[in-house]
């Protein structure tokens, strides 16, 4: 066995990008049943709803707010309209104001809930939300489950579990670590991959972490130059564990561009995401195990390409993951533009302890997450 590398090359940035409603200001990104956005269906019924045309979005966000609001109908007094219906006068009412990524009615719009397969004995969610930290042991820069030591980032992620259990005491907190088992590099290496892949005693090393806090472990892969139907069968050793999960990083996916890591957002299409779906589907049936949970990050419009395509399996749940980072209401404009927009299971949220808060803004709270509609059942923290 190859001895751990003293460190990982940490080319881990997120890029800038405009907000949809503010093209003149630019920031760096990196339950029940209407919280997970599912309902239970025998099948999709082949696609999620159409999206809103342009022309029926949501009004654009004044430029001081940096959110969406709705406008406020003018209130007309009853007495002047006697014979008015009580439909009338309830339309006539001012209209709740929304923040970008919390409208109920623009995410109806967008097709949520989905109907999805009825969930599997032993399903995770929606029953239960899952808070993870994220990272790589040989990095202090790449996360929290790598920025501290084991007994202080257990410690620190049990605190985090509970603030979200005092925050939605109905839906019970599953914690998790989110192990970058694949990371991608700026230097071809070896192989000529652009990547590195974790030698099995430090993926080992976390794995016993995770069940010394009575935690999942999700393995994630950023694939640089490799395919992802290459590398995804060098983990079947590890998902064949019930507790164990999968993450898929489309930025760092740069095969079609031939793009060095860190220079350019790479992308995953369906066809990419329906192949992995499929591969741990067939692991869930052959080991006979619960159904496994598939993060797939996504912070730009071709992050994942072709998303209605995306077919849903019993076995596996998907959760499309907003990667973003930055101020509150950029954040929220992700959810909205890259999440809500293009429903296809469930939904998460990533929060970064420093990049999120290195301007002044504060962390989101999970009071602030839990306006999302949907709601994320998987939260992540860098």
């Amino acid at each position: 066995m190859p001895a751990p590398p003293s460190r990982v090359k940490e080319y881990y940035v997120k890029f800038p990008r405009i907000s949809p409603s503010i093209r003149t200001v630019a920031f760096l990104l990196l339950a029940p049943l209407a919280m997970s956005g599912c309902t239970d269906d025998k099948s999709r019924n082949g696609a999620a709803a159409e999206p809103l045309k342009k022309e029926n979005a949501a009004p654009a966000e004044p430029a001081a707010a940096g959110f969406a609001v709705t406008t406020t109908a003018t209130r007309k007094d009853a007495k002047a309209f006697p014979n008015a219906s009580s439909a009338a006068a309830a339309s006539a009412a001012p209209k709740v104001k929304h923040n970008a990524g919390e409208d109920p009615a623009f995410a109806k719009q967008c097709g949520w809930p989905v109907k999805c397969p009825k969930p599997l004995p032993g399903s995770i969610l929606p029953q239960k939300r899952i808070v993870a930290y994220y990272g790589n042991p040989l990095s202090k820069r790449m996360g929290a489950l790598g920025e501290y030591p084991k007994d202080e980032m257990l410690r620190r992620l049990k605190g985090e579990v509970a603030s979200w259990e005092k925050a939605d005491p109905s839906t019970p907190v599953q914690p998790a670590l989110h192990l970058i088992a694949v990371v991608a590099q700026g230097e071809p290496g070896k192989a000529g991959k652009y990547r590195m892949v974790m030698p099995d005693t430090v993926v080992n090393q976390v794995y016993g972490w995770a069940r010394e806090a009575n935690a999942l472990l999700f393995i994630d892969i950023q694939t640089g130059h490799d395919d992802i139907r290459t590398i995804l069968p060098r983990f079947e050793w590890l998902l064949k564990n019930p507790d164990v999960h999968l993450g898929i990083d489309p930025e760092f996916n740069l095969i079609k561009s031939g793009k060095k890591p860190g220079s350019k957002i790479g992308t995953y299409d369906a066809a990419d995401v329906n192949y992995v779906s499929g591969y741990l589907a067939e692991l869930v049936r052959k080991h006979n195990l619960p159904p496994k949970v598939l993060t797939v990050h996504r912070f730009t419009r071709n992050g994942v390409t072709n998303a209605r395509s995306i077919v849903l399996r019993p076995e596996v749940q998907i959760v499309m993951h907003m990667d973003g980072w930055g101020a509150p209401w950029l954040k929220r404009d992700s959810y909205k533009d890259y999440v809500v927009a293009e429903p296809v299971q469930f939904t998460g949220f990533k929060l970064f302890y420093h990049n999120d808060t290195k301007k002044g803004d504060p962390l989101m709270t999970p009071r602030d997450l839990l306006k999302l509609n949907p709601r994320p059942v998987y939260i992540q923290y860098q």
